[in-house]
């Protein structure tokens, strides 16, 4: 049975702690924030938690969330008995005058249409009049590959909130002009993308040729980043029970990574790596610790962070416990894995990626074999319980025997896990994550398709049937079908928007290209030449497609490439645009 949207939201709200309410009697400008998928999710989102407080800290604004129905109340909310209303007031969206999502996940597209039939309001942006509030997409997928929703929305950011939000709601809250105007306007903030006066190409058969760009808006959209993270800090300003996490308050350590992992987007399209203050960080764990008595330290790159030994014995001497988000293999101390276990740390979770050194050379993983077991060893003999191990399968030029690697590789960590557990008397799990590679835009690896899904799904089946023969581990992993459609959703263009609502609707994804069109295949499997433009190049993330092609290079070379470093010049973003 469904439940009352109202009753429904006024309880999250009572369970909150840190909620902003402001009086809709002020004149404020009414920012709704949707994170489109479910409010235990949403609420474990930093990014959509900072632009929240960031509006909210403004004195002409308001800014109020959304999110996608339940499980339980969807049917409701298909035929119309569970209207989208806001927490803080229980509004409906049309109340407001910017609709904003913030989106961390292609798959979360799905979800774009069920949320605006159950506003009433209409999905694409030619469809909607001046007095309709207009759309706003943020978040890491529109500053990866804005175009499946350049026909949904009316602004795009493309970039970090911190940078850009502030020039942003100026322009919206003091507009007196009519929408195209307003809208003509905001092209000239830096980051702003207006997908209406870019117009793609496509050639007969269908390929992307480039874009048309409207006289007097730039040519490139140039993505913004906050240059010192101490500008906002980052972390869970509301705490939840519902929260994926809510157990913890989860804080934002450093943004970005300096590795250069050639198939990671977010190690890419949120450089110059940063880190935030020990003094700031400190501040936060404080803040932290008055409301849960765990922190979750969170970051592409945890164990990065020039303070991360001060952070954590700061974290001990005020009793906290902690989580990190990830480890780094060739950076673990026993002194670390000291503090993970005082801190009552039972899990870690560590990436390997590879089996093989050949692949881990191709992706820059830049470990040993050598040094992945030291770092298990020293988590075994400090006590950590159990480990969880991530893997990539089906990533360019691998090979039956690199898939292999992954059980040698597994069956090694697991005979110091288990002798450990023998010893301890506590014999802990031993998890694989084993997911397909996914090809991403502005990575080395985006001119590489995905591999055939019948050759993945027999790599599946070999991997099962391994990891079933090895004591106290077991397999997880990504549905194949999720992640060709994160694919699709990942490389596709213009295009895909129309295809979003067949989608939402259940139709089959390859079905549902057809019927546009376009092939499925084109996007997910296809290889590119490297001179083929791509439509997510409208983008420009201050470093040039010829160094992620040196870097395509490198990798079917095996060759490796250093971390960057401060004054670092070699991709190019941290040099001044001309």
């Amino acid at each position: 049975m469904a439940n009352d949207p109202v009753k429904l939201n006024r309880a999250r709200l009572a369970a909150e702690e840190g909620t902003t309410l402001h009086s809709w009697s002020e004149g404020r400008y009414r920012v709704a924030l949707i994170y489109p998928n479910t409010y235990s999710q949403g609420m474990a989102n930093l990014g959509f938690q900072t632009v929240y407080r960031l509006i909210n800290q403004r004195g002409d604004c308001l800014c109020e969330r959304f999110f996608y129905p339940d499980k339980e109340d969807l049917e409701a909310c298909n035929d119309g008995r569970f209207p989208l209303l806001s927490i803080e007031s229980q509004r409906p969206l049309r109340e407001f005058d910017l609709i904003a999502f913030s989106i961390s996940f292609e798959n979360d597209y799905l979800n774009l249409p069920l949320i605006f039939a159950a506003a009433n309001f209409p999905l694409f942006a030619e469809e909607r009049n001046d007095e309709d509030p207009l759309v706003l997409m943020g978040g890491v997928c529109a500053f990866i590959n804005p175009e499946p929703l350049a026909e949904i929305a009316d602004i795009i950011a493309v970039g970090e909130a911190e940078a850009m939000l502030g020039q942003m709601l100026n322009k919206l809250c003091s507009a007196a002009s009519g929408r195209d105007e307003l809208l003509h306007e905001l092209a000239g903030v830096p980051g702003v993308y207006i997908p209406r006066f870019y117009q793609p190409r496509y050639a007969d058969n269908g390929d992307y040729l480039g874009v048309m760009v409207e006289p007097g808006i730039p040519e490139r959209v140039r993505r913004q980043y906050a240059p010192s993270l101490a500008v906002a800090p980052s972390r869970s300003f509301i705490q939840t029970p519902e929260s994926e996490f809510g157990d913890m308050s989860l804080i934002e350590v450093s943004r970005g990574c300096s590795r250069g992992c050639r198939f990671c987007a977010a190690g890419y399209v949120y450089l110059p790596p940063r880190e935030h203050g020990l003094d700031d960080l400190l501040a936060q764990v404080d803040a932290g610790l008055a409301v849960r008595d765990r922190v979750g330290l969170v970051a592409a790159a945890v164990a990065d962070h020039s303070e991360l030994a001060a952070l954590q014995q700061g974290i001990l001497d005020r009793d906290g416990k902690m989580s990190l988000s990830s480890l780094r293999l060739d950076a673990l101390t026993a002194d670390e894995v000291e503090k993970l276990k005082a801190a009552d740390h039972k899990t870690v979770a560590i990436a390997p990626e590879a089996g093989s050194q050949r692949l881990r050379d191709f992706i820059n993983k830049g470990i040993s074999e050598e040094q992945i077991l030291h770092a298990v060893n020293l988590l075994a003999d400090g006590g950590i319980k159990n480990l969880k191990l991530y893997f990539i399968v089906g990533l360019p030029s691998e090979e039956q025997e690199d898939v292999e690697a992954i059980i040698d590789l597994a069956r090694k960590i697991g005979d110091i896990w288990r002798a450990a557990g023998r010893s301890s008397g506590v014999m802990g799990q031993l998890t694989l994550s084993i997911n397909p590679f996914v090809p991403k835009p502005f990575t080395p690896l985006q001119w590489a398709g995905m591999e055939a899904e019948k050759s993945l799904q027999k790599k599946y089946r070999y991997l099962h049937s391994a990891v079933s023969r090895l004591p106290n581990t077991r397999m997880i992993s990504e549905s194949l079908r999720q992640a060709r459609l994160q694919a699709l959703l990942s490389r596709g263009d213009r295009r895909l928007g129309r295809v979003l609502p067949l989608l939402a609707a259940g139709r089959n994804p390859r079905q549902a290209c057809r019927d546009q069109g376009l092939d499925m295949e084109l996007f997910v499997t296809g290889s590119f030449a490297g001179e083929a433009p791509f439509p997510w190049e409208i983008i420009d993330q201050g470093f040039g497609r010829d160094y992620l092609w040196s870097e395509y290079q490198r990798a079917l070379a095996a060759k490796t490439t250093p971390p960057c470093f401060p004054g670092c010049r070699r991709c190019g973003v941290c040099v001044e645009p001309e």
